[in-house]
Formats: C-alpha cells, sequence, structure tokens
C-alpha cells in the first residue's frame, strides 16, 4: 500500500483532498499544514506520494520537494497562473478546479511507478565493500589452500554453506576464517 502525505495550508482543503482519497479506497498517513510537519511525516515512511499546494506557511512546495527521498513522488494541485509562475517539470501537476478522478488517476499511476522504482532496487545485487570482499577472498584463499581446490570450487562452497546455513557470503567467509 501507498503512503500518502497531503499538505495544504488550509486544513478544509486538505481534508476535502484527504475525503477523496480515502473513498476511493485509499489510506493517507498525514494530513499537514506546514512544510514542516510534512517532512516530519515523510521521515517516518519509506515511499509515497506528497500531495499539496504551491506555498506553504513555512515555504514553497519546491523547497519541500528537494527534502523529499528518492521513492517520494510529488504532486502539487494549483491554479494555471500559479504553476505557469512556479511549476518545474520534476514533479507532476493537477490544475485548479480538481477533479477528483484525476487526482485518484494520477495516484494510481505514481503508485505502480514508486512500486517498480521499488522492486527494481530491491532486485539489484548488493555491492560488496573492500574489506568484505577482501575477507571473501582471504577464505577462498585458505579453503584453496586447506583443501586443494580450486577458486571456483571455493567460491561454490563458500555459496553452499551460505545457502545451508541461512547467513550472507562474508558471514559465511567469516566462520570460514573462523575454523582455519
Amino acid at each position: 500500500m501507498i503512503n500518502i502525505i497531503v499538505v495544504f495550508p488550509k486544513k478544509e482543503v486538505a481534508l476535502k483532498i484527504k475525503n477523496i482519497l480515502v473513498k476511493n479506497g485509499y489510506d493517507v498517513a498525514a494530513v499537514c499544514l506546514t512544510g514542516a510537519r510534512a517532512m516530519e511525516a515523510v521521515e517516518r515512511l519509506e515511499a509515497g506520494v506528497l500531495i499539496c499546494g504551491i506555498r506553504f506557511v513555512d515555504m514553497v512546495y519546491h523547497e519541500l520537494k528537494e527534502y523529499l527521498p528518492d521513492y517520494f513522488e510529488m504532486i502539487v494541485v494549483a491554479r494555471r497562473e500559479q504553476w505557469q509562475e512556479y511549476g518545474e517539470d520534476d514533479v507532476a501537476w493537477l490544475p485548479l478546479p480538481m477533479r477528483g478522478f484525476d487526482l485518484v488517476d494520477l495516484v494510481a499511476e505514481m503508485q505502480g511507478e514508486i512500486a517498480r522504482k521499488l522492486k527494481r532496487d530491491r532486485s539489484r545485487p548488493k555491492v560488496r565493500t573492500a574489506e568484505e570482499q577482501n575477507v571473501i577472498n582471504h577464505a577462498k584463499e585458505l579453503l584453496m589452500e586447506k583443501n586443494g581446490c580450486t577458486e571456483e570450487e571455493a567460491h561454490r562452497y563458500l555459496q553452499k554453506q551460505s545457502m545451508d546455513s541461512g547467513t550472507n557470503l562474508v558471514e559465511t567467509a567469516y566462520m570460514v576464517l573462523d575454523m582455519f
């Protein structure tokens, strides 16, 4: 489920947007009246969509945009004149007067985009530090020396032991080093 934060300086507007989303099956994680409160709400969440106006009491939307982590998207709801004055390309814009189904469609589109981004980044193999790689290499060298095997066989042994014990390759390499 996607996290949604609604940020508008007028509480009535924020609650109307929240109600539209809730009626369409979305859960709104936070309703905020200031950019600072929105930043606090964002810190507690991994990913989501922030729906806001152009200006808040304490900042303008693009200042808040700079603070958003990679897995957050922003939808700005504003009049055409405001958007022409402030607008930028890296956020989505919904013109006022806003239609509820336009908001719901855009949130659904962004939800899919965020999910794809999260899935892609989680499926990437973790990059090992030089220290971790050195531990693995040292463990392979010991296995090759003690068991008379090739580097490929030593690596396969580490992988198998890692899978069998439910530990990652680096932890398994440390166990091998402790054995010898």
